[in-house]
């Protein structure tokens, strides 16, 4: 495992698009919450390009990306947004020049593939977090989100509980393990490939957004089906934004299909972490210890970072 150095007041941040083009409106209004934060912030050189549904051709978001771990300016890669790419670049990347120029690494939803294939390939410890044009240029961008990114700054252990939001306990048990996952259908993506996710010994975290309760269904059949449901400590169920039927035709809940596959799991799993595609977005580092206590209903992770000072 390798963690980055924290950031200090005065560092730069690198802001790429490797996915789909973000809302440059809502990105370029995200900037003074970090320069709120004592930071600068550097726009990559495509990250303003469309491509159809990619911001940019592959080389030009894969160059981007290598240029800013390359920049010895750059302290942090905080993505603009998500959408859909990043699985066309994961083969592309020099995954030794990243192990070579460790960096806080920042984003979700399609960026899990890329948060995979990072820690997988270079033991990197990258986090998962609001991004600027999906979360942090908008008006509803909450204090507990903007609170998050304090964790860059200096080591710091997460608690997540209940006054943070209702968790509903689907399976009991205590359990540590290494925190792995993120968008559940870019893990079912990696399925088969050579970036095909860890599970073995691990706390598997799972969200989604606009997946109905049969899609999900599929995505945890497939996973269950390849063994990886039966390798893991234990599951964080983070948020499936708007989880609902798309026809009135009948359907299990969300609740349904994640007792099905949970339930009787024998490891502890926990749902109602507001992790994902919500507000607010607590953010976490993947590839760091934790432990999944049920009974006493919380998430402790520990730092995803090391001393670097304020």
């Amino acid at each position: 495992m390798i963690l980055p150095k924290a950031l200090q007041r005065g560092d730069t941040i690198g802001v790429i698009a490797p996915a789909s083009p973000p809302n440059l409106e809502n990105m370029h209004n995200a900037i003074p919450f970090f320069e709120q934060l004592g930071l600068k912030v550097k726009l990559a050189p495509h990250v303003s390009r469309v491509h159809g549904h990619l911001a940019g051709t592959d080389e030009e978001r894969l160059k981007d990306l290598h240029d800013m771990f390359q920049d010895e300016e750059v302290k942090a890669i905080i993505c603009a947004g998500g959408g859909y790419g990043t699985g066309r670049i994961a083969p592309s990347v020099d995954y030794e020049l990243i192990r070579n120029n460790p960096k806080i690494f920042w984003g979700y939803s399609d960026i899990t593939y890329l948060h995979t294939a990072i820690r997988q390939r270079t033991g990197l410890v990258t986090f998962h977090g609001p991004m600027l044009a999906s979360d942090i240029g908008k008006d509803d961008f909450q204090q507990i989100s903007k609170d998050s990114f304090q964790q860059l700054f200096k080591p710091t252990t997460l608690i997540y509980d209940e006054t943070i939001s209702p968790l509903t306990v689907i399976s009991e048990g205590v359990a540590e393990g290494e925190v792995v996952g993120g968008n559940l259908s870019l893990i079912v993506n990696t399925m088969g490939g050579p970036f095909e996710i860890d599970t073995k010994d691990k706390l598997l975290f799972i969200e989604d957004i606009d997946e109905p309760p049969y899609r999900i269904d599929s995505f945890l059949c497939q996973l269950k089906n390849a063994g990886k449901l039966d390798e893991v400590k234990g599951i964080i169920v983070g948020d499936f934004n708007n989880a609902v039927p798309k026809s009135e035709r009948p359907s299990l809940t969300l609740e349904d299909v994640l007792n099905d596959y949970f339930a009787n799991s024998g490891v502890p799993v926990m749902s109602g972490f507001k992790i994902g595609h919500c507000q607010p977005h607590f953010s976490i580092p993947l590839g760091t210890k934790a432990i999944l206590n049920t009974k006493e209903k919380t998430l402790t992770i520990q730092p995803g970072v090391t001393d670097g000072g304020i």
